[in-house]
């Protein structure tokens, strides 16, 4: 009798949907999503160069080993308590593939791809900021006085 009346053959509970997306794990979003293709990126312009590199300015302090050199990068940053300025030094190995570095020369260190463990830079050779400039001599036509070095005195007699 109670298998003919049919009130136990219902679930008890509805087969409509909740207004809830996340109710008993159903997840109607990932149904709706039908992604048929990808939006291709923009073309990149090509005139344009994007350089993230890092650079950093040294000078070598170590060059004993073949092919690379050791530089000391000095930066200035505040201290932590003192808000004072202080210096920090660190040691960046870098690669010299003709040796041509020497202690004591400036360089500029730009980050490469990883050459071996320790060493991502390339070394660069940079003036030193106390080289001696090459003095080109002015031209006496500029200035319009004969110089001493041609052998007429500036002061006429």
């Amino acid at each position: 009798m109670l298998l003919s009346s049919g009130s136990f053959l219902k679930a008890p509970y509805s087969l409509t949907t909740h207004p809830s997306n996340f109710l008993n794990g159903s997840t109607p979003l990932l149904r709706k999503l039908h992604i048929t293709s990808f939006p291709s990126p923009p073309p990149a312009p090509s005139s344009l160069s994007i350089q993230a590199m890092k650079k950093l300015q040294g000078r070598v302090v170590c060059a004993t080993s073949d092919k690379t050199v050791a530089v000391e990068v000095i930066r200035l940053a505040p201290h932590p308590k003192y808000k004072r300025r202080v210096r920090k030094k660190k040691k960046y190995q870098a690669h010299d593939p003709d040796n041509q570095f020497k202690v004591g020369d400036f360089v500029q260190l730009e980050q490469s791809r990883p050459i071996s463990k320790t060493k991502t830079f390339i070394a660069i050779p940079v003036l030193s900021r106390n080289a001696p400039k090459p003095e080109e001599p002015l031209p006496s036509s500029i200035l319009n006085l004969p110089l001493q070095s041609q052998g007429k005195s500036p002061i006429p007699e």
